[in-house]
């Protein structure tokens, strides 16, 4: 009389699957994890990079409009007091981005003209390259820290899936533990479902993959 074959217990063999299942997905979200920590790392670091960058630009934005003025104030005394040669002379010192606005302003006439802008650094020729570039890098800058807190709260969404797939581990594991075929069946259905939920979610954030 040959032996009768064992009786497969459908429970633990779907317990193993998602026991696998589950340890598979929670390496995977760990790994994003830590990928997405690395990118915030890298956004935060180059956001304040251009910062730096800006400032010092804007520094040199200040410093050059602070010539301009002088310079103008000067050759304006001049001038008026019909002080041709050191009108000539400030006039030659003016640096090449001020004149474009200066010969635009003197082009209004504003010793007869009353609707004239009151000083070249009102008229729209006035720009300083070092301003925009300034401008140009805080634009960068923002962009960048707006990044970084994307990739934060990425990194912060993988975590949570960890924690998902470890909830589904325990479950699957208690399951095979239990003798009481009902609660068995609860804990399998409870694990698969936090494990199908985590993985449904998942599928909607971005992969960020390193060699």
């Amino acid at each position: 009389m040959s032996d009768a074959a064992p009786r497969v217990d459908r429970v633990e063999i779907v317990a193993t699957v998602l026991l696998a299942f589950a340890a598979v997905a929670t390496a995977w979200s760990s790994y994003q994890a830590s990928r997405w920590n690395g990118e915030q790392s890298k956004a935060f670091s180059r956001g304040n990079t251009a910062r730096i960058e800006s400032t010092r630009a804007s520094g040199l934005a200040d410093a050059q409009s602070q010539i301009d003025v002088a310079t103008f104030t000067q050759w304006a005394n001049a001038y008026a007091l019909g002080q041709t040669k050191l009108a000539d002379f400030y006039f030659r010192r003016f640096r090449l981005e001020f004149k474009p606005a200066l010969n635009a302003w003197i082009a209004t006439r504003p010793l007869r003209n009353a609707g004239a802008p009151l000083t070249p650094f009102a008229m729209p020729q006035y720009k300083l390259a070092a301003r925009a570039e300034a401008d140009r890098l805080q634009a960068d800058a923002d962009a960048y820290s707006a990044k970084g807190r994307t990739d934060v709260q990425r990194a912060t969404n993988y975590v949570l899936a960890v924690v998902l797939f470890a909830v589904s581990l325990f479950f699957a594991g208690m399951s095979t533990k239990l003798r009481a075929r009902r609660l068995q069946i609860v804990l399998l259905g409870l694990g698969t479902a936090i494990s199908l939920g985590a993985i449904v979610w998942l599928a909607t954030q971005p992969v960020s993959v390193g060699v």
